[in-house]
């Protein structure tokens, strides 16, 4: 029997979110402070939803690093293996609200302490005493961080813990964009479960710089779709158990070797904030998956986490509950 349910690993920051929903990002008077980062994101979702959940991330000994480890303590996320890293400088990220798809943000991480996380900081870690771990795809950008997550990637496979990844793909965290794909189809085998967006689909497979804005403009659609449809079957290929495919309003889709793509429906709402759908996709899938429902419903509960997100102005302050998730599906006949 295992401890813990949920272990998240990589990037946490205060997130400075605009004050007034719809103005432009130079007309911001206002910013209300929250918490943020994906693994950060995912391991709040979760651990509201109800599973014991631990976050590996590293923060400065600064004030922001005070914020950030109050907001997880105070939700019940198991802290004892977050570093304070001397030298660095906790995360934090700028963001404007213009609905219904203007969401411009800016990091800053230079030098910050998450991506300082090393091997030591993962050593520390009882991997034997969790049932799952959720990594992100930003935590693999810069060393010292991607050799640590290589190496959790090693003793979470060695003890049988479930492998999640998070693609998470933001360029500008990249010296490269086309790095990214690079280092992290060198990590998909060892993944049992991966999840993303179609663009960041086609960015794990992306070789050239000018493709970035494929989705939008530079190819047809067709090309589109027939680019996806091989990422897809790439991806597969690595050795994956299950793909889930984020599709925003349209739901997801499970894929899996040698069976058919199963579409799963999402949750029609009013947009107010599309930041941290994603993160609240994937607490509420692995709520699922670690209290061993059918995958058809593990993505239902992950497509409604996320549409409740969507409806709300930040991501980890604001992530739902079990009850307010069940009483939300009520309205649209269930899981």
């Amino acid at each position: 029997m295992k401890k813990y349910d949920l272990l998240t690993l990589g990037r946490s920051s205060i997130d400075l979110y605009s004050a007034n929903v719809g103005s432009a990002f130079e007309e911001i008077k206002a910013f209300n402070a929250f918490v943020g980062g994906c693994p950060l994101n995912i391991a709040t979702g979760s651990r509201r939803l109800g599973l014991e959940t631990a976050i590996l991330t590293g923060i400065g000994n600064d004030q922001v690093g005070n914020f950030i480890k109050h907001f997880l303590d105070k939700e019940g996320i198991i802290t004892e293996w977050v570093p304070t890293i001397e030298g660095t400088r906790s995360s934090a990220v700028v963001l404007g609200i213009e609905p219904p798809d203007r969401f411009p943000l800016v990091y800053y991480r230079e030098n910050c302490a998450d991506i300082n996380l090393n091997i030591d900081h993962v050593s520390a870690i009882p991997f034997g005493d969790f049932k799952a771990a959720a990594f992100s795809g930003t935590a693999f950008s810069k060393d010292p961080s991607r050799t640590a997550m290589f190496f959790a990637l090693e003793l979470a496979k060695k003890n049988d813990v479930i492998r999640l990844l998070d693609i998470d793909f933001r360029a500008d965290q990249w010296f490269d964009p086309r790095a990214f794909g690079i280092t992290i189809r060198a990590a998909l085998s060892s993944f049992n479960i991966v999840v993303g967006t179609e663009e960041e689909i086609l960015a794990t497979f992306l070789i050239d710089k000018d493709q970035l804005l494929i989705k939008h403009q530079q190819i047809s659609a067709p090309e589109i779709r027939g680019n996806i449809e091989n990422a897809i079957q790439e991806i597969l290929a690595s050795g994956i158990d299950t793909l889930v495919v984020k599709r925003g309003k349209e739901g997801a889709s499970i894929f899996q070797r040698g069976k058919e793509e199963v579409k799963v429906p999402g949750f029609p709402v009013e947009v107010l904030n599309v930041l941290g759908a994603g993160d609240a996709f994937c607490a509420g899938f692995s709520y699922g998956l670690l209290n061993n429902w059918e995958l058809h419903k593990c993505v239902r509960m992950g497509n409604a986490c996320g549409a409740i997100i969507v409806t709300r102005e930040g991501c980890a302050n604001f992530m739902p509950t079990y009850d307010e998730v069940m009483a939300f599906v009520e309205g649209y006949g269930g899981l």
